[in-house]
């Protein structure tokens, strides 16, 4: 395997996950230090998209057997 291909399947498997952890650490400090306002929003938003990344790979049909 080429180095640049075992960069673009690091990436393939794991980029949504990264994404999904540094959101969900973003909107963990941000309500840790937020005081309303923005910051209470911010945390809305960035805790509720793994929330509902979740929720809807949990509700897809599952692969029948």
């Amino acid at each position: 395997m080429k180095p640049h291909q075992h960069h673009q399947s690091f990436w393939r498997m794991w980029g949504w996950p990264i994404v999904l952890g540094l959101l969900t650490t973003f909107g963990l400090i941000s309500a840790l230090f937020s005081d309303g306002g923005l910051g209470d929003i911010l945390a809305w938003i960035a805790l509720g998209i793994p929330c509902a990344v979740g929720a809807w790979y949990g509700w897809r049909k599952a692969p029948e057997r």
